[in-house]
């Protein structure tokens, strides 16, 4: 079910408007006013921090002056601080105002709902900056990697930037409770979801808007999770993630129950796993939508990652073939065991390029795409006989090493073949809810001729992400 919030919008006079917003779609969020009658019409800034903040009475003045102080001392770009109070039950909200009322490019937005991730997601979506950003409110982190932090991304040049505490030029201070679960979930995820980044939880991130507005509506979990789906489906859409080795002190009065997030987390690690195994994560309407384009023509992006993948499936085929090959001549004779080994290789060889080469998840086409594997098989199978042929014409006693050894050759032959015909297979192929979206929003963009070309993929991906949090 869409999740539904109140958002409050506070300026420095107090005025606030209230209204129920829904996280999931664009939040509309008012701009934060200022003592200066015409504030209206001063430009938006380049950056937006958020600080996401419950019940943070005590610590939040002292975070915000700090944070306001530092941004107003030579920083380089315009900047405006946004609290996201999500249902705090103590004097946060009263003192968030205050801090509004008393600095200049502070704001307060209220959610009624609890939730760092939901609250992150309605400020970023609504917000007018160039670049988004957020930090916890104990300012954990060395406020001297903001500026590093965001300035790939006011340039162009990367699309999201975290903060990372596992680097080696990292200096952290913290208890060796929380850095062994800290690694033991960002291992979990190289494991479970070939995550490349390496700090999920550093609360110290920044985003292009452009990018945010696109990407958050598939994001579909509202707290400590958030972080962890957002950066799997960023990376998974080939986006750039830029890394900053953080200065970071851990603050001792964190009221973070770990157990309960340790628990959420897995449960987000299997919902995303899940997700991306079926393909009902539309991870290729994103890479369309967002995604960078190649640098040169004729290197389609991602085909050198392709290939090295494609390599290692070729390398466990071949010595699945070969074991396969030895165990199967004594029984059926040499070409029937060639053909039996290729058969049983060329099968699980499409299945697992299908999956891991092409990134194409689920059942659609699937038996399509067997079937074009079993023709490129065919071709093997003939060019691999043929040299096992020419062999036994040419000398007649050789050993099963020496047919093993020139049936290998002849598969390596094939191989460069297999894989240029195995990406014309895959060119076209995405999962089947991906399919209906285009169509569902192709048939909008029709309905409304004047949108712009890209729309189709917005929407698509809007439909998407709509989906997920209904379900």
């Amino acid at each position: 079910m869409t999740e539904t919030s109140t958002v409050t919008a506070s300026n420095r006079r107090g005025a606030a408007v209230a209204r129920p917003v829904s996280p999931e779609e664009a939040a509309c969020v008012t701009t934060q006013g200022s003592r200066k009658r015409h504030d209206a019409a001063l430009p938006a800034p380049v950056l937006d921090v958020v600080v996401p903040v419950y019940n943070e009475e005590r610590d939040l003045g002292v975070c915000v002056r700090r944070l306001h102080e530092f941004l107003s001392d030579g920083f380089p770009f315009s900047a405006r601080i946004t609290i996201a109070d999500n249902a705090s039950t103590d004097a946060t909200l009263d003192v968030a105002n205050y801090l509004a009322a008393e600095l200049d490019g502070v704001r307060v937005v209220h959610l009624d709902r609890k939730g760092r991730g939901r609250a992150l997601r309605a400020v970023w979506e609504a917000s007018d900056a160039q670049v988004v950003a957020y930090m916890d409110v104990d300012l954990s982190t060395d406020l001297n990697g903001l500026l590093p932090l965001v300035a790939p991304l006011v340039s162009g040049h990367s699309d999201l930037a975290i903060g990372t505490r596992l680097a080696k030029s990292s200096r952290v201070v913290r208890g060796p409770k929380r850095e062994f679960i800290s690694r033991c979930y960002n291992l979990i995820l190289k494991a479970s979801l070939q995550a490349r980044f390496s700090d999920a939880q550093c609360g110290f991130k920044a985003m292009r808007t452009d990018v945010a507005r696109k990407l958050l509506p598939l994001v579909q979990d509202g707290e400590w999770f958030f972080d962890t789906e957002l950066l799997v489906l960023a990376e998974r859409a080939g986006l750039r993630i830029h890394e900053v080795p953080v200065d970071w002190i851990d603050d001792p009065n964190s009221s973070v129950n770990i157990v309960d997030t340790a628990r959420k987390d897995l449960e987000g690690v299997w919902r995303v796993s899940k997700g991306l195994a079926k393909g009902t994560l539309p991870v290729n309407e994103l890479r369309a939508a967002i995604g960078r384009e190649p640098l040169m023509d004729g290197v389609p992006l991602g085909m050198v990652g392709q290939l090295v993948r494609f390599g290692i499936i070729g390398v466990v085929s071949t010595l699945a073939y070969m074991l396969l090959y030895l165990v199967l001549q004594p029984l059926a004779g040499a070409q029937a065991a060639n053909f039996l080994a290729l058969l049983i290789t060329a099968v699980g060889n499409t299945a697992a390029n299908r999956a891991f080469t092409f990134g194409v998840r689920g059942s659609t086409k699937a038996v399509s795409h067997q079937v074009q594997g079993l023709l490129i098989f065919a071709f093997t199978w003939f060019l691999t006989s043929g040299s096992l042929f020419a062999l036994h014409h040419w000398a007649p006693a050789s050993a099963v090493h020496l047919q093993l050894f020139v049936l290998v050759v002849a598969n390596l032959v094939a191989t460069l073949i297999r894989f240029v015909a195995l990406r014309w297979v895959f060119r076209n192929a995405v999962p089947a809810d991906a399919i209906r979206n285009e169509q569902v929003a192709s048939e909008m963009v029709a309905a409304e001729p004047a949108a712009p070309q890209a729309a189709t993929a917005e929407m698509a991906l809007a439909s998407q992400g709509e989906r997920l949090c209904a379900d």
